[in-house]
C-alpha cells in the first residue's frame, strides 16, 4: 500500500491564484469584446440611420474602434497600476514586519491555521515549517490571499483589453459594410445581438451565474442601444442637418 506522502505531491497541484487570475483575464477579455461590439455597433448603426454612404460609416466605425481600444487600454493600465502599487505596498509592509517581529508573526500565522480547524500543536508545526520554507509567501497567502509572483502587470492588462475590444469591434464593422445598403441595418442588428448573446453566456459561465439570464440582459441592453442610436441618426438625417 502506498503511503499518503507518496500520493500527495504539492508541485502537481494547481495553484488557486493562477487559476483565478486566468479566469479573471478570460472574463475581462469577454467583457472587453462585448464593449467593442456594443459601442462600435451603436456608432455605425447611428451613422447608417443618417446616411447610406459607406464612407462616413467606415470612418465613424474606425474612429470608434481605435478610440475605444485606446480608451480601454488606458483605463485598464491606470486601474491595474493602482492595484499593482497596492499589492507591492502590502508585500513590502509584510516583509518589513517579518524582519522586525518574526516571533509575533509566527504566532499569528499559527493562530490563523488554528482558526481553520487545526489543533494548536499542529498549527504551530505547520506555521514553523511554512516559515522555514518561505516566511513571506506563507504570510501573504494566509493573511492576504496574495502570491508574490502573481502581482498583476498593467501592460499585460492594457494590451489584453485593447485587443479584446478591437476583436469585438471588427464584427459590427463587417456586418454593416459587407451586406447591400438596404440590408445593412437589419443584418447588423441580427449579427450584433447574436454575438452579444454569446458573450453574455460565456461571461456568465466563467463567473458561475445564470447563463440564460445574463445572455438575455446583454441582448436587451444591446438592442436598446442600437435602436436609440439608429433613431437619433435617422432623425438627424431626415432633418437635413447631416447629409
Amino acid at each position: 500500500m502506498k503511503r499518503v506522502e507518496d500520493l500527495v505531491r504539492p508541485r502537481e497541484l494547481p495553484r488557486t491564484a493562477e487559476i483565478a487570475q486566468r479566469l479573471n483575464w478570460l472574463r475581462a477579455g469577454v467583457l472587453g469584446a462585448n464593449d467593442g461590439i456594443v459601442s462600435v455597433a451603436a456608432v455605425v448603426v447611428g451613422v447608417a440611420g443618417a446616411t447610406g454612404a459607406s464612407g462616413p460609416i467606415l470612418m465613424a466605425g474606425m474612429a470608434a474602434a481605435v478610440g475605444g481600444a485606446v480608451s480601454m487600454a488606458l483605463g485598464e493600465y491606470v486601474s491595474v497600476s493602482s492595484q499593482r502599487d497596492s499589492q507591492q505596498s502590502m508585500i513590502e509592509e509584510k516583509r518589513a514586519d517579518l524582519a522586525q517581529e518574526p516571533d509575533l508573526n509566527l504566532a499569528g500565522l499559527a493562530r490563523i491555521y488554528q482558526d481553520k480547524g487545526l489543533s494548536r500543536d499542529t498549527a504551530v508545526l505547520v506555521a514553523r515549517e511554512l516559515t522555514d520554507h518561505d516566511a513571506l509567501g506563507a504570510h501573504l497567502s494566509a493573511e492576504l490571499n496574495l502570491d508574490e509572483d502573481d502581482v498583476v502587470s498593467p501592460w499585460h492588462a492594457a494590451f489584453a483589453s485593447a485587443i479584446a475590444f478591437t476583436l469585438g469591434a471588427i464584427l459590427p464593422l463587417l456586418a454593416i459594410l459587407l451586406p447591400p445598403a438596404g440590408a445593412r441595418v437589419p443584418v447588423t442588428f441580427v449579427v450584433v445581438l447574436a454575438a452579444l448573446g454569446i458573450t453574455g453566456w460565456i461571461g456568465a459561465r466563467i463567473g458561475g451565474g445564470s447563463r440564460s439570464r445574463a445572455a438575455i440582459r446583454v441582448v436587451i441592453g444591446g438592442a436598446l442601444a442600437l435602436a436609440a442610436t439608429f433613431a437619433i441618426g435617422h432623425l438627424l438625417g431626415a432633418s437635413g442637418l447631416v447629409g
